[in-house]
């Protein structure tokens, strides 16, 4: 290790070196009056703006048919798992439905829950050729539900101007598609307010 005078005799070269203009002098006095600061100037790294990845159009969804359901995949029997994930879902959701469970907190739920797979029915409508169709919800969309049919057959049932029912282990929830006009993905995060008479 070096000692005191080989520190400043070294310090003072290096600054001579660094700096020909100044004279010993100035040297010697900003050494004894305050510390020399050797500044580094990094280089500015260059933001690479991220790529987003656009995913397909509404137009180009329906060129390629992604939500199509192909006529040979259209049976009821297909489906019937689906259903009992969906009750499991459900009962895991509303932590058993228990009889002793407040129906406005199971309704609450189901309300914001994910009803694909779920067995409905229409009970009212404004086009009675509607009332009565039963089947597993296949598809939600923001305006209709796509069922399956115990007939096999898939209803495009609009949500608008209909009341759906569902059943589930003796609890029996109403749904007035008119207030439902929403996405499942958007449901989720919607707060609905109790209103004591609801229109078709």
């Amino acid at each position: 290790p070096q000692g005191t005078e080989e520190a400043k005799t070294f310090v003072h070269a290096f600054l001579k070196r660094s700096m020909p203009k100044m004279n010993d002098e100035t040297i010697q006095d900003m050494l004894t009056r305050k510390a020399v600061v050797l500044e580094h100037y990094p280089k500015k790294k260059t933001k690479q703006k991220r790529k987003k990845t656009k995913g397909f159009t509404a137009k180009q969804r329906r060129e390629l048919r992604l939500f199509e359901i192909e006529p040979e995949q259209q049976r009821y029997a297909i489906f019937l798992p689906l259903h009992e994930l969906w009750k499991q879902y459900i009962r895991d959701l509303c932590h058993g439905l228990k009889p002793d469970a407040q129906p406005h907190v199971i309704q609450g739920k189901l309300l914001k829950a994910d009803l694909h797979g779920a067995i409905v029915t229409v009970t009212k409508s404004k086009c009675p050729s509607y009332v009565g169709i039963t089947g597993i919800i296949l598809q939600e969309f923001k305006h209709i539900f796509k069922i399956i049919t115990k007939e096999d057959k898939l209803k495009v049932v609009p949500k608008l101007n209909n009341v759906f029912s569902l059943e589930l282990d003796g609890f029996i929830s109403y749904i007035y598609g008119s207030k439902f006009l929403l996405r499942a993905s958007e449901r989720s995060a919607k707060k609905f307010k109790l209103k004591g008479t609801i229109d078709l």
